[in-house]
């Protein structure tokens, strides 16, 4: 795999075998702790299924219109100029937003306590795809945060 300081090639994600989604895979993949990837696997299907019960839509359809919902426009990231350090709002890549709302619906479905994870998952991608909980909240505060700090967008490199 050539690669070198500036360009890192990225890797083909295996799309997975029931929805044949690529997206679908990196969710498992996120989800796994510890190498365990059929536990991660059991957890999404199953929150898929519960989705298929609750909203009576596609799973795949309403788990995409979640992550949609929850992909930031813009972050803030510290840059440090003449010994003072300023939060610079920068747009978020595709990559970058995904994996963020990725990462936020899936904190957000663990700090959920009392119920199965399956159940935390799919309420929270319900509740992403409807425009409510926790990660869209995240992704609010966020852009929030990068529109506060738009006077220091000119210190972006």
């Amino acid at each position: 795999m050539p690669r070198n300081k500036k360009n890192v090639v990225k890797r083909k994600i295996i799309a997975d075998p029931i929805f044949d989604s690529a997206t679908v895979t990196k969710l498992i993949n996120r989800l796994m702790k510890g190498g365990k990837k059929t536990v991660a696997q059991k957890i999404v299907y199953s929150a898929f299924d519960l989705i298929k019960e609750k909203t009576h839509e596609e799973p795949l359809a309403v788990f995409q219109k979640a992550l949609a919902n929850v992909i930031p426009a813009q972050e803030v990231k510290s840059r440090r100029v003449g010994g003072a350090n300023y939060q610079v709002p920068i747009p978020v890549k595709k990559d970058r937003g995904e994996a963020l709302a990725m990462r936020w619906i899936i904190e957000a479905a663990r700090s959920k306590k009392g119920k199965p994870m399956k159940e935390d998952l799919a309420q929270e991608l319900i509740e992403a795809a409807k425009g409510e909980g926790e990660a869209i909240k995240k992704r609010t505060d966020m852009q929030r945060m990068a529109d506060a700090n738009r006077a220091f967008a000119h210190f972006r490199w």
